[in-house]
């Protein structure tokens, strides 16, 4: 009955899930500390819509490429 469920694989998955949230989130500082402005200022407080298009676009790249690294 509970050969579908292994604890090891749930931990794993947990560890690896974290683990690429905080690469994501790292990653993200990075590219905001390079940028010569504030990326939350702009995106939020002063609505810049091709910004947020670029910055959403950042992120699903470095998303891509952490699930890559993980699953790899």
């Amino acid at each position: 009955m509970m050969e579908f469920f292994n604890p090891k694989i749930l931990f794993n998955s947990l560890v690896y899930s974290i683990l690429g949230v905080v690469v994501f989130w790292v990653s993200f500082i990075i590219v905001d500390k390079l940028t010569p402005y504030d990326l939350w200022g702009e995106i939020v407080e002063k609505k810049n819509q091709p910004l947020a298009t670029v910055v959403a676009a950042m992120c699903l790249g470095i998303a891509l490429i952490v699930a890559a690294a993980i699953h790899g």
